[in-house]
């Protein structure tokens, strides 16, 4: 089953187009990222598939629900947490919580002493008290405390302490091994890449890749660092997927696409004194979306 189906979605304010022909699947079960510079149209993305905006063109379902017309009933197995997160100022932590609690039928309060014990948040205090870190991890509570089928986190490292960051991520593993779903949005790829299975890139209001994050690392650019033992270097020409930057007798530096194999099949011919490969990175790839330059091939 598909925990976020889209078709064709667009969205526009009368003449600007904010999103554009956006179609999606994303598997229940998986946590997805879902990427773009500031503007790319993920926040517009995000409350059209929760129903706070009707789509102008185009289908949307979440949950096998349609994101419009089941709004309110499918918003009952969702947690969300918004870009900006804001709470009556006067109220206490707990009594946030409590509010959320008897709108979602009660029942969590067990859960929620333990995410407020998992992100070590004071719930005694008054939110005018909190930090920007604090009313963050309360926001985080209040989306996770009712343990949604859909868990939708909007820019969710926003304000927190590389523990408290480590502590979420940690979370929404178990969160994904329970079947459930995660919509990650973010502008920094390093979390993506650390936490999620798909990504989905946006540009422009524009879907412009759709994959499995290990798809995407065998797409990714290593840098390679060649020494060859008494400047005798393979007399067969390098690999394609190899992009020699710079060469002499004894050295090689370059690029490589794709499997480390070919380059190493290369290399046995030849006595090797040193050899570097870094680990695949998507940054190169990422930013060649964002600065529309054409990105690496299939």
């Amino acid at each position: 089953m598909q925990a976020i189906e889209t078709h064709r979605l667009s969205k526009s304010y009368g003449s600007r187009r904010v999103l554009e022909g956006v179609s999606v699947d994303i598997p229940t079960g998986t946590c997805c990222g879902l990427l773009g510079p500031n503007g790319a149209g993920k926040t517009t993305l995000i409350r059209v598939l929760l129903g706070f905006l009707r789509a102008s063109h185009g289908e949307a379902r979440v949950l096998g629900q349609d994101c419009w017309r089941d709004g309110p009933r499918l918003r009952q197995d969702v947690g969300y947490l918004p870009g900006e997160v804001r709470f009556y100022e006067r109220l206490t932590g707990a009594r946030t919580l409590a509010f959320f609690n008897a709108v979602r039928g009660g029942g969590h309060t067990a859960e929620i002493r333990r995410l407020a014990e998992l992100f070590d948040l004071d719930l005694s205090r008054r939110v005018r008290a909190y930090s920007q870190g604090m009313r963050q991890k309360l926001g985080l509570i209040q989306a996770l405390m009712h343990r949604p089928r859909l868990l939708v986190l909007d820019e969710p490292t926003t304000a927190l302490d590389p523990l408290v960051r480590r502590t979420l991520f940690a979370e929404l593993r178990q969160v994904s091994r329970q079947g459930r779903t995660v919509l990650f949005s973010s502008h920094t790829l390093a979390e993506v890449e650390e936490l999620c299975d798909e990504v989905a890139i946006l540009r422009g209001g524009r879907l412009v890749e759709m994959s499995r994050v290990d798809d995407l690392r065998r797409r990714a650019v290593r840098h390679v660092e060649i020494t060859f033992r008494d400047g005798r270097a393979p007399i067969a020409p390098p690999p394609d997927a190899l992009r020699v930057v710079s060469r002499d007798a004894r050295h090689l530096s370059g690029t490589l696409v794709g499997a480390v194999d070919p380059l190493l099949a290369w290399l046995a011919a030849a006595p090797v004194e040193d050899v570097s490969i870094s680990p695949p990175h998507l940054d190169d790839l990422f930013m060649a979306y964002y600065g529309g330059a054409e990105p690496l091939p299939c």
